[in-house]
């Protein structure tokens, strides 16, 4: 009877082992990669909480892993350089992951980079979208075709005669999905040509609606969710432009200029207050249902959230975040503090 009643204690507290978790599990976006590293060290470094485990799998990949459940196998937090999707919301939803806090941390900037020994460019919105679009106007304005452009000038006389390459991020990244919205589908909802398919018919040519398709004939090189690995490319081959977060650019501003982008320089006030026209606010999703099991969370949070880190001169401003404003700083915090649930009918409304 007394081996059975210690067996059964000794089983109870295994299983209490293997529930709890000291270390903190944090996936998602490359581009929010360093800023939450920064903190998971800050975090290892001032507490008694080992340093939280931070993977780089991309805004998308994140996201999967995040909704797969509320098991401790699953992450406790994920880092996104774009709003949830709806789809991922309801993914979450079917699996039971229903409470979930959402924080903006500060703004972020899509680079269009090149080597710092190349001269300066410029380029419209509307330039870029068809350098990498899959389907671009004819001449004549009245029907789509296959990309043909192989070479700025092809797209625009007044630009350089120089070869489109262009390295950037795979689907699954966030930098991706911003750059799909902030340039391609900013440019081509406002062309009839695209516009006009989908009304004729919504449902075989939805795509048109949002018409966001890059091109695959190796003029855009996807190059993995490591940002550094497209800077050192950019070194390598002075003709080609990287696709990447400010931050990284600004960390290595000796090696790689950013373009400017209808004649706007990516800057912190640029971006911050939205005249550099690919600008986007940085996320980060709570899993509030891991809170009691692990107890480093709330540690993590507060610090992250902290003026300490994200503050005007926190401690990530150092290495490229630009803090939001203080009313809307202040407006996060308080959210975040009292573990706001976010909701199906708030992610739908623009942020």
């Amino acid at each position: 009877m007394k081996k059975t009643a210690i067996a059964l204690l000794a089983s109870a507290a295994l299983t209490v082992t293997l529930s709890a978790r000291d270390q903190i599990k944090i996936v998602g976006s490359s581009t929010v990669y360093p800023f939450s590293s920064s903190v998971a060290e800050e975090l290892g470094a001032t507490t008694n909480f080992p340093t939280p485990v931070v993977e780089s799998t991309g805004s998308g990949g994140g996201m999967k892993l995040f909704c797969a459940g509320n098991d401790m196998n699953t992450p406790d937090i994920t880092n996104a350089s774009r709003r949830m999707k709806t789809k991922e919301f309801k993914l979450c939803e079917k699996n039971g992951v229903t409470d979930i806090t959402e924080s903006v941390i500060g703004y972020d900037g899509i680079a269009f980079a090149q080597a710092k020994s190349n001269a300066k460019f410029d380029v419209s919105r509307e330039n870029l979208a068809l350098a990498v679009a899959k389907e671009v106007p004819s001449k004549d304005g009245k029907s789509l075709i296959a990309n043909p452009y192989k070479k700025w000038s092809d797209i625009d006389a007044s630009l350089p005669n120089r070869e489109i390459v262009v390295y950037g991020p795979p689907k699954s990244s966030g930098t991706r999905d911003a750059f799909e919205e902030l340039v391609m589908q900013h440019v081509f909802k406002k062309m009839p040509v695209y516009t006009d398919l989908y009304k004729k018919d919504k449902k075989a040519n939805k795509k048109y609606k949002k018409y966001s398709i890059i091109r695959t004939d190796g003029v855009y090189v996807e190059s993995g969710e490591n940002d550094n690995l497209i800077v050192q490319k950019l070194t390598k081959n002075k003709e080609a432009f990287g696709v990447f977060g400010f931050s990284f650019l600004e960390e290595n501003d000796d090696k790689v200029q950013g373009s400017t982008i209808n004649g706007v320089e990516p800057t912190p006030d640029t971006i911050s207050s939205a005249k550099y026209p690919v600008s986007r606010s940085l996320f980060f999703y709570i899993k509030n249902s891991h809170s009691k099991d692990v107890p480093a969370m709330n540690k993590y949070v507060d610090l992250f959230m902290s003026d300490k880190m994200i503050g005007e001169d926190g401690i990530l401003t150092e290495i490229g975040l630009i803090p939001l404003p203080n009313d809307v700083r202040k407006a996060y915090r308080s959210s975040v503090a009292k573990r706001t649930k976010i909701t199906l009918a708030e992610l739908s409304k623009k942020h």
